[in-house]
């Protein structure tokens, strides 16, 4: 059975036979992961688990809440790295990007010759083929951004699977498999494995793209600002004619590097040009209110949400924009743009008492 690529036939954009890119097995293996600890191993041993694969994992920092996290979903964690962790052979070992030569686990790993492969190969053979591939990327937004997108496809009834570099609020989990034709992934640029010193979002088939912005970050394993231009321009290279990539507006970077794009770009921002403009923005105590204008939409579209910034009036344009072609409906979408709540971490209210506030934010980019 068929599936259609978003917004046929409105966008012009052909048929894509889903069942016939399901190139992953059915059948259930046993994983392994090195450097299960991290945020996303952790969360890739999940979703293997909930799959019906046995998942093991070897870690040198095992504690909570992480360690708790995998215990919960009955994921066997060996402490510290050792050849004696692969004694028992998997049928496939995922090496985390933490991971360098001279780790004695990967070095019987080599010896060994047991099959291994990356994070982001895994989400990609594992999870991603085979639907209709949502991204989002840039230097700053992406978490939030992919939790607003991958709530308005809940909302909009979707069922997406997805993949967050965090812990969305609206979720009990920051990525889950599901049923549904579409899966949401946060595409970090950082690279992949020592193996493969790509960016990891080049693995991830986007069909929808988005692109927040793009500054000069990761200074340890990018040269230069051109260096991470030639990276995103690699991305939008993959994106397929019958794609969509919604770009910032208001990023020059980010313009120049969909530039040459063969699928089709439309823009959101605060600028009169922007193909889905924010208008009337407001910032209250209570949170941002705003419109967004489109040819699209129509009508303006009134917006209230319980977050803070004009960053995140775009963030959540973004993520309308991207929901809109994937077949969501405009009335679903603004009542999930209204029940969306934040990310941990992210501008997250701990206390409100005695005229005092206290927030905790990640905002770690100088």
């Amino acid at each position: 059975m068929k599936n259609l690529l978003p917004r046929l036939p409105e966008n012009n954009l052909v048929e894509k036979d889903l069942q016939s890119e399901k190139v992953t097995s059915s059948a259930l293996m046993y994983f392994h992961l090195i450097g299960i600890c991290g945020t996303a191993m952790a969360s890739l041993a999940v979703l293997l688990k909930a799959k019906g694969h046995e998942v093991t994992g070897s870690d040198e920092n095992v504690y909570p809440p992480m360690s708790d996290y995998l215990a919960e979903n009955q994921v066997t964690v060996l402490n510290g790295y050792s050849s004696e962790n692969l004694v028992n052979v998997p049928d496939m070992v995922i090496v985390g990007n933490a991971i360098s030569r001279g780790n004695a686990e990967l070095e019987a790993l080599l010896e060994k010759k047991i099959p291994y492969m990356s994070f982001a190969q895994c989400l990609k053979e594992n999870f991603i083929q085979g639907n209709t591939s949502l991204v989002v990327t840039g230097t700053h937004g992406k978490t939030t951004t992919t939790a607003m997108l991958a709530w308005l496809l809940e909302e909009a009834g979707k069922n997406p699977g997805f993949f967050i570099g965090g812990r969305p609020e609206n979720f009990s989990t920051g990525a889950r498999w599901a049923d549904g034709p579409y899966f949401v992934t946060e595409g970090d640029e950082y690279d992949t494995a020592y193996f493969d010193k790509r960016s990891k979002f080049l693995h991830y088939l986007p069909d929808i793209l988005i692109i927040n912005n793009i500054e000069f970050d990761h200074a340890d394993i990018f040269k230069d600002l051109d260096a991470i231009l030639l990276s995103f321009k690699r991305l939008v290279n993959l994106v397929p004619a019958n794609g969509i990539i919604l770009v910032n507006q208001g990023n020059s970077n980010a313009i120049e590097v969909t530039a040459k794009a063969f699928a089709k770009v439309e823009t959101f921002g605060f600028e009169e040009k922007s193909d889905w403009r924010v208008i009337d923005f407001n910032n209250s105590p209570g949170g941002v209110s705003f419109k967004i204008s489109s040819k699209n939409l129509g009508n303006l579209l009134p917006v209230e949400m319980n977050v803070h910034g004009r960053y995140n009036a775009l963030n959540a344009t973004a993520a309308l924009a991207a929901a809109w072609h994937a077949g969501s409906s405009i009335d679903k979408l603004q009542q999930g743009l209204g029940s969306f709540k934040s990310v941990q971490r992210r501008l997250q209210l701990l206390a409100d008492s005695n005229g005092i506030i206290v927030y905790d934010d990640f905002a770690h980019h100088p």
